[in-house]
């Protein structure tokens, strides 16, 4: 499951549209620091050439914030939640999810935008520690006709300093951005359903993806963000314990057995197909000292990082 950057919504709405990327970016963006953009549902899916309503499940390295007016679905890793007219949704970088439409009548407005173009400096807040944003949130309110209106009317302020040529539109639409972000605090979240089946199966896969997603390690700095059984609990927005029971019945593992054995593997690559000491090898692999590695390393395999690196194949 690879994490699709906001280059990569730009190609597959290129694609989808049968336009050019440039002609989807807004004017003038490459001098502002972060990226914002603001798009109609009805505008898009009307230049859409392939069928719109199919959605990847995946996670995106960008922020999305989006009114949805029509009858839908939208998939977590442990839960589904279901729209029945009009909601908010939030959705985080941290956190996977899949909108699924229900109906042809989809309407509504989203606006995806990347960390930088709300940085503290800039906005005053820090995103991940807002309850909207934060692991284990759900992100999805349902609103009213009238509210619904109304935030209507903040996307559509939205698209028109997009295409003006006020020399501090961003910090207007950083204002009007936080509004809608303060709204949403002040919402209830949507019922959510859980499909037992489903979901155990989602999870599970979904886990795995992010295991795998971490390597190979091609270079010493790069170092695995993912390294405890809590980290990935917490970014597929489940409770460990949770995590772990679903993995036991649908792989016989735990996962810390699952995240053990894929650190053994690649330290094993590691160590035999390259000239990295044994102390940047642990680092990359996530540990901050090197006995804790050597003893890692020695209490799974019964030798130590060097004896593997010297065995004579």
């Amino acid at each position: 499951m690879k994490a699709l950057t906001i280059d990569d919504f730009y190609k597959y709405t290129a694609k989808a549209t049968q336009e050019n990327v440039d002609s989807l970016l807004p004017p003038g963006i490459k001098k502002e620091i972060g990226h914002f953009n603001v798009f109609s549902v009805a505008d898009l899916v009307t230049r859409y050439k392939a069928d719109p309503r199919t959605m990847v499940y995946n996670q995106r390295e960008y922020y999305k914030v989006s009114l949805i007016r029509g009858k839908s679905l939208v998939e977590y890793a442990d839960k589904v939640i279901e729209i029945e007219k009009y909601a908010l949704l939030f959705a985080t970088p941290k956190i996977p999810y899949r909108w699924v439409p229900l109906n042809e009548d989809q309407k509504g407005y989203f606006c995806v935008f990347t960390g930088d173009f709300l940085l503290p400096s800039k906005s005053g807040m820090v995103l991940d520690d807002l309850p909207l944003f934060r692991p284990g949130a759900c992100p999805i309110f349902q609103i009213s006709e009238s509210q619904a209106d109304n935030m209507v009317l903040i996307y559509k302020k939205m698209q028109e300093e997009m295409a003006s040529a006020y020399l501090y539109k961003y910090d207007l639409i950083r204002n009007f951005l936080m509004e809608m972000i303060h709204n949403g605090q002040k919402l209830e979240p949507l019922t959510t359903y859980n499909y037992t089946h489903n979901a155990s199966a989602r999870i599970s896969s979904l886990f795995i993806e992010l295991l795998e997603r971490q390597f190979p390690i091609a270079a010493p700095e790069q170092k695995i963000s993912l390294r405890t059984a809590k980290d990935y609990a917490e970014r597929l927005s489940v409770h460990s314990n949770h995590l772990n029971k679903v993995l036991r019945e649908n792989t016989g593992k735990t996962t810390t057995e699952h995240i053990t054995n894929r650190l053994i593997q690649e330290a094993k690559i590691l160590l035999k197909q390259t000239d990295w000491n044994i102390s940047e090898i642990a680092y990359s692999l996530g540990f901050e000292q090197l006995s804790h590695f050597s003893s890692f390393f020695k209490k799974q395999t019964s030798l130590s990082p060097l004896e593997i690196r010297n065995q004579i194949v």
